[in-house]
């Protein structure tokens, strides 16, 4: 295997398979991120080396306070992410997105500029790593929290690289308007936001402008497949009831849900294979899955 491309077993059951790491620097940011990769079965079979066969991608990003293994390690099945990739021919991707970049290329500290690395420098990477379909038609992107946020921003931001993007219990607004949190949780949160963006009392339009909810618009015309969703006991509910409003009024399509649950890793868990399932059929659609 290359010498960049290296293996770690998580603490886990014996018949879980391997997560592959990857060691993905970054110029823009001259620091060096690690990115963990599940393979399905398929890819190493004998069928699919001798033909060369191809496959799409998933980018599966992580929440605010988290890090690339949080996907492999904080679900309570250890088996999901394999069967996921098993079963839909996919090669899973989770970068390395730090604690609350909002993978944005942040205006204000040049050391967190996120949407540069994740849109080039990660993209570069896998592509020259694995076989890959190095094509918007078959890569797309999801994520948790800040990274159900960064997969909506980015993939609106970068049509040319996905062709659908999803968010789980996504955190779609920098402003908090409609955040179901105490005030002392707002303002520590509004803290970290201002890290990256700057004050907010000096540039309210600049944050809006970040706003993913202020990008529906942008978003039908790029027709992306759109699926999100969002537990009705979670503080991020009505944010993510207003996007699909707004989608809803100017006739994006998209696939919108709502189900028991809190901003919990049961509820991520539990949603992520009808992320996959959607973005499956839209690879079908696309000509890219791997029969």
């Amino acid at each position: 295997m290359l010498s960049f491309v290296l293996s770690f077993f998580l603490i886990l059951p014996l018949f879980v398979r391997k997560v592959d790491t990857v060691d993905i620097p970054s110029a823009v940011m001259k620091k060096e991120f690690r990115a963990a990769v599940v393979l399905p079965e398929s890819y190493s079979s004998a069928d699919a080396i001798k033909n060369k066969t191809r496959f799409p991608v998933l980018y599966l990003l992580h929440g605010g306070f988290g890090h690339f293994t949080d996907w492999p390690t904080k679900t309570s099945d250890k088996t999901l992410l394999h069967r996921l990739a098993d079963e839909h021919n996919i090669i899973i991707v989770m970068p390395e997105g730090e604690a609350f970049s909002y993978y944005l290329d942040s205006p204000v500290n040049k050391k967190s500029q996120f949407e540069t690395y994740i849109t080039k420098e990660v993209i570069d990477k896998i592509d020259n790593t694995y076989r890959t379909i190095p094509d918007r038609r078959g890569r797309v992107i999801a994520g948790l929290s800040m990274g159900g946020y960064g997969a909506l921003h980015l993939s609106t931001l970068h049509p040319e690289l996905y062709c659908a993007a999803g968010g789980m219990s996504a955190a779609l607004n920098p402003d908090m308007h409609g955040w179901i949190l105490t005030p002392g949780i707002t303002k520590d949160i509004k803290a970290q936001f201002e890290t990256i963006l700057g004050p907010f009392d000096q540039s309210p339009d600049g944050w809006a402008s970040y706003s993913v909810i202020n990008m529906a618009d942008r978003m039908k015309t790029n027709g992306l497949k759109l699926i999100f969703d969002c537990g009705t006991d979670d503080f991020l509910i009505e944010a993510n009831r207003e996007l699909h409003r707004r989608l809803t009024l100017n006739q994006t399509p998209h696939q919108y849900a709502e189900r028991p649950g809190g901003h919990t890793w049961d509820y991520w868990q539990a949603s992520l294979p009808n992320h996959v399932l959607f973005f499956s059929n839209v690879l079908k659609e696309n000509g890219t899955a791997v029969q």
